[in-house]
């Protein structure tokens, strides 16, 4: 793995904690390959301390994922992948309204078919008026085993990128790109966001599961 001595130092102490939390699902050097994926991913990162941390998220994000997807790994509850192109918008938008909605009921991932370097942060603003929180977020690329862990899939202006799978929901919801818009109009798009997450989540599970 190319990069500074001192990330390739942390991200194989976090290979190491991977490797211990998925011991007897994943091998070790299944794990290295992953992260030196993720470093490929997240090395231009902006904030260059955070590469690691980055690596170290989405690489455990894709373990699980992949465990749930070859029946390593059980799963409890309902799996919905959200999906737009770029992961700084519209899909981080929903996952955090699934994730506050559900109280933890339904496995959220959002990705990106074109991801970000960054989240929109009118996005950011428009989701901290309502005590929702998106700063340990960040823009993660579309892979295939978060499809294949996912019982629905919803895409939001993506295109044919999200690939297909039988036995899965697919949804398509036609929203508005929050990218270049004012505030105003952005918290149009959360509210309407809001509004097809809690029909969605009206399938999924119980209402007195959702409280």
């Amino acid at each position: 793995m190319a990069g500074s001595a001192g990330h390739r130092t942390r991200i194989k102490r976090e290979v190491e904690t991977l490797a211990e939390e998925f011991r007897g699902v994943f091998s070790v050097e299944s794990i290295q390959l992953l992260a030196g994926e993720g470093y490929e991913r997240y090395r231009e990162s902006r904030v260059e301390a955070y590469v690691p941390l980055l690596v170290y998220k989405f690489t455990r994000q894709r373990l699980h994922a992949l465990a749930q997807a070859e029946g390593k790994m059980a799963k409890e509850q309902p799996e919905v992948l959200f999906v737009c192109v770029h992961n700084a918008g519209r899909s981080q938008m929903a996952a955090v309204w699934m994730s506050h909605l559900s109280n933890g009921r339904v496995n959220v991932r959002s990705a990106g078919s074109l991801p970000a370097s960054d989240i929109n942060p009118v996005v950011r603003q428009a989701m901290a008026e309502v005590d929702l929180d998106l700063e340990q977020a960040f823009p993660k690329p579309l892979t295939d085993e978060f499809v294949r862990a996912a019982d629905v899939v919803v895409t939001m202006g993506c295109g044919d990128a999200c690939p297909l799978y039988p036995g899965k929901k697919y949804l398509d919801w036609d929203l508005p790109d929050p990218a270049g818009q004012p505030l105003g109009v952005v918290r149009q798009i959360r509210d309407e966001i809001r509004s097809r997450v809690e029909g969605l989540l009206g399938e999924l599970v119980t209402p007195a599961a959702a409280n």
